[in-house]
């Protein structure tokens, strides 16, 4: 993609699954990555390896650097401590991309507390706090930037038993626009992929279950799920210069999951 090489990038929640797949592919095209993670430092550090051999292969010394850095997003001190080690590791910060995010199931009716803010806290604070910090440093600097955020269909599609997942990426939606109105004077961009199924880790409880895959799939006129990568490749290319003039926009990845799947045939209202 054009424009990446030689940027800067910090991918929250890249230790595995969408977020895995983004700091691979953002290393494939040269930026230098800042592989957040909150617990699982070996996972991070798998991400960072697959991601450095896929960037320079046996060759030392390919230009492509990699950092990895602890932090929870729902932690403002930590989001801080993450933005200053990119800087003064890397030299400078290019690209956000907002992955980080949890999702819990409940009953709307019995959702504790608690659980409801984690999540909010996780999905839709910690991506406004990472942006915040984010659009400061860009300011700082009299530089252009680019935000990404992972969003989800369901920013449009109401999906019952995870109404705080649901509400996180509806803020989300409205996150990136209101971001993008008020910052694009200044030259930063900022976006959103909205996934809709994926094979990834935090959903194996459908992946890796042939009759309850086989419910999910029905759904989407594609007929199969989405990879990992593939998303990652819509990433890139809204990081890339090649989207130098898209800004505020979310992009879909559902393989027709939104286009209302259950109309497909013939019918009458």
């Amino acid at each position: 993609m054009k424009g990446l090489a030689g940027k800067n990038a910090l991918i929250t929640g890249a230790s595995s699954g969408i977020g895995q797949a983004i700091a691979i592919r953002l290393a494939t095209e040269g930026c230098n990555i800042a592989i957040n993670y909150c617990k699982s430092a070996e996972d991070a550090e798998g991400t960072e390896e697959i991601a450095m051999q896929k960037a320079c292969g046996q060759v030392e010394g390919c230009g492509v650097k990699s950092l990895l850095i602890q932090g929870d997003v729902s932690q403002e001190e930590d989001i801080r401590e993450m933005m200053n080690a990119v800087v003064e590791q890397f030299g400078g910060l290019d690209i956000l991309i907002n992955n980080a995010g949890i999702q819990k199931e409940c009953a709307s009716h019995e959702i504790p507390t608690q659980d409801f803010d984690n999540v909010l806290s996780v999905n839709l604070r910690g991506a406004f706090l990472c942006a915040r910090e984010t659009i400061k440093y860009f300011l700082s600097q009299n530089r252009p930037g680019i935000i990404v955020n992972v969003s989800s269909v369901h920013e449009k599609i109401p999906r019952p038993l995870y109404l705080s997942y649901s509400i996180s990426k509806g803020g989300m939606e409205n996150l990136t626009k209101t971001l993008a109105l008020e910052y694009a004077e200044h030259g930063i961009r900022v976006n959103a992929i909205a996934p809709g199924a994926t094979s990834t880790p935090i959903n194996e409880a459908w992946t890796d279950d042939p009759q309850k895959k086989a419910v999910v799939e029905s759904h989407i006129p594609m007929g199969r799920a989405g990879t990992a990568e593939e998303m990652a490749a819509a990433v890139a290319f809204l990081a890339s210069e090649e989207a130098a003039y898209i800004t505020g926009q979310t992009l879909f990845i559902d393989g027709g999951l939104t286009l209302y799947a259950d109309f497909r045939g013939a019918w009458s209202a």
